[in-house]
């Protein structure tokens, strides 16, 4: 599909900054195009544009930013992440997946497992490496606890790196 649309969980702008210079340290910078981010769905049809431009405010404005929390290291086989629990944020991607039902890629049509990527397409061994120190510098993100998400946002691949196309903040009361 020629620049699918990607929906993606803002994270806090401290654990948005400490993810980001994990990435910048662990993850291949010829490969690193992105900033550090959660994806709720990794391509919806560009035919989707309007739609996605008109619901995704619409949900933002009605619900109340959903919590997560740091869980710890997730292995990606070549490459590692932060896990993320955050059973609201998948609670909104069910319902987002409900409304765009018979749009979805076979890739999402799966709960996702939530995390942030921080290094990926290296070698086992340097992904086994990093996984090995990572619980350390994860410790007082753990020991923090709950976080809130702040926005979705609405990207465009653009071959590597994604255009950035709508932030919607949350600023609802309803509580998944």
């Amino acid at each position: 599909m020629p620049q699918p649309f990607i929906v993606t969980a803002v994270l806090p702008r401290d654990l948005q900054a400490f993810a980001q210079g994990l990435r910048r340290a662990h993850y291949p910078p010829e490969k690193n195009h992105l900033h550090a981010h959660v994806t709720l769905f990794h391509a919806f049809a560009p035919s989707l544009l309007e739609e996605l431009r008109d619901f995704l405010p619409r949900v933002a404005s009605e619900f109340a930013a959903p919590e997560g929390a740091v869980k710890g290291v997730m292995d990606l086989g070549k490459g590692t992440a932060i896990a993320l629990e955050a059973p609201q944020l998948l609670a909104l991607r069910e319902g987002l997946a409900e409304h765009f039902r018979g749009s979805l890629t076979e890739q999402d049509l799966y709960e996702p497992r939530p995390h942030v990527t921080i290094q990926n397409k290296v070698t086992k061994d340097e992904a086994r490496a990093l996984q090995a120190a990572l619980p350390t510098l994860l410790a007082p993100w753990i020991a923090k606890g709950r976080f809130a998400f702040p926005a979705l946002a609405l990207h465009r691949y653009c071959g590597g790196p994604w255009e950035e196309i709508k932030t919607c903040a949350f600023r609802g009361r309803e509580r998944l």
